[in-house]
């Protein structure tokens, strides 16, 4: 195993088109416990030598909350659960700026908004185009947004707003995603992604970790998101929510999640790996660990709904490390 290991490493060091197939990452995902520390250093390795050891960091504001008409499992701002999570309309473009301002001030190298439901109403759309127009006159940081799905003019009409990058998670593997959400189709969401991309927007498009699903499954998730090119891959792990169908699951072992890190490193040599929800309720005092699984970029301060690691804290992780100045 420590020559196959080897041999995958200098392979993808050699050539970064020569990602893992999804044969050989799955064989790496079933390495038995004693390999973890070789796994991890092979994608460690993997990662420094294609992006450098820097960290990226983003932040993002719920901007519209709750009364989500999708049934996604997970999800504590659907309509159709019984969680309870704040509901409230679009906020004003002062609001979205003044959020901003505050990651910007605080270091945060992107700013993502995003919103419930399937999509918006051509009014909060527009008030969202108008914030990022004085977000992008005024301030450093990148913008990015979640707005669900996409139609080619709202696509490029974003684009000329100034947001650089779109985000719309597939969330798990086709195979799986009938299990998950029943409201939309999955060839729904594939098409917003290649929307965004053909409007010039780059994509960030990964998924959530936990739902039940196979190695399989989160392989062949990887397998797609190598196709369809996205720029950055968001994995987020499953924090069970009380109210909805998820919400009795256990959460993944630390050791499990940093596994599908490595596996995921290995697949996509060059892209962005953000490690989002879940970084501290599913790792804990494993969670700086992530950066040494192949993981190059982390999502600051709170969730969608549930709480994360402070701006301050990863700003202490990261200087710590060496990985921020």
């Amino acid at each position: 195993m420590i020559s196959f290991l080897t041999t995958l490493r200098n392979r993808i060091l050699e050539d970064p088109q020569a990602a893992a197939t999804p044969a050989e990452a799955l064989y790496v995902a079933r390495m038995p416990r004693a390999m973890q520390l070789d796994i991890l250093a092979t994608a460690q390795l993997v990662r420094s030598a294609h992006l450098g050891t820097e960290v990226a960091t983003c932040g993002i504001v719920n901007a519209k909350s709750g009364r989500c008409s999708e049934d996604c499992a997970f999800c504590a701002q659907s309509g159709r659960h019984h969680a309870q999570t704040a509901v409230y309309p679009l906020m004003p473009a002062k609001r979205l700026f003044e959020r901003a301002r505050e990651l910007s001030d605080a270091g945060v190298a992107r700013f993502g908004i995003v919103t419930s439901g399937n999509t918006l109403a051509e009014r909060e759309f527009e008030t969202l185009c108008d914030a990022a127009r004085r977000i992008r006159a005024a301030l450093p940081i990148a913008l990015c947004c979640s707005l669900g799905q996409l139609t080619p003019k709202r696509a490029q009409k974003l684009k000329d707003a100034g947001f650089l990058r779109y985000h719309h998670n597939l969330e798990t593997a086709a195979s799986f995603f009938p299990a998950i959400c029943t409201t939309h189709e999955y060839k729904d969401d594939v098409e917003t992604v290649r929307c965004a991309r053909a409007a010039g927007l780059e994509v960030c498009s990964g998924g959530i970790f936990g739902l039940g699903e196979s190695w399989e499954q989160r392989v062949e998730m990887a397998q797609l998101l190598r196709e369809l090119d996205v720029t950055a891959i968001p994995v987020n792990f499953l924090t069970p929510i009380p109210g909805t169908p998820l919400g009795v699951r256990s959460p993944l072992p630390p050791h499990e999640a940093l596994r599908i890190l490595a596996v995921y490193r290995l697949m996509h040599p060059t892209r962005h790996i953000y490690v989002c929800g879940g970084r501290r309720a599913v790792l804990g005092e494993w969670r700086t660990w992530i950066h040494l699984a192949g993981a190059n970029g982390v999502m600051t301060g709170d969730y969608l709904t549930t709480k994360g690691c402070s701006m301050e804290q990863d700003d202490a992780i990261l200087r710590e490390m060496g990985a921020r100045a």
